[in-house]
C-alpha cells in the first residue's frame, strides 16, 4: 500500500531530525578530541584545517578502520607536550 504524502513528509521530517542530532553528536566527540590535541590553541585557517582533516580521513579510509601505531604515536606526543606545559 502507498504512503499519503502527508506521512512520507513527516517521516523525512523525522529522519531530518535524527540526522541533524547524529551531527551534533559526531561534531561534539571529533571538537573534544581536537581540543585535547591542542588545535583550539593553534591559529589556522579554516581551509587549511579542513585539508589537514581530509588528509587524516583518507588515511583512515585506506586502513579499512584499522588502528595503527602512528595514532598512538601521536597521542603519546600530545601527552607529552601537554605535561611539559602543564
Amino acid at each position: 500500500m502507498k504512503k499519503p504524502s502527508r506521512q512520507i513528509r513527516e517521516e523525512i521530517a523525522r529522519l531530518q531530525e535524527q540526522l541533524k542530532q547524529a551531527e551534533t553528536r559526531e561534531a561534539e566527540r571529533i571538537g573534544r578530541i581536537a581540543l585535547k590535541a591542542g588545535l583550539g590553541e593553534i591559529e589556522i585557517e579554516e581551509a587549511a584545517l579542513l585539508s589537514a582533516f581530509e588528509e587524516v580521513a583518507s588515511r583512515f579510509r585506506k586502513g579499512g578502520g584499522r588502528v595503527t601505531k602512528a595514532p598512538l604515536a601521536v597521542t603519546a606526543g600530545v601527552s607529552a607536550g601537554a605535561a611539559q606545559e602543564g
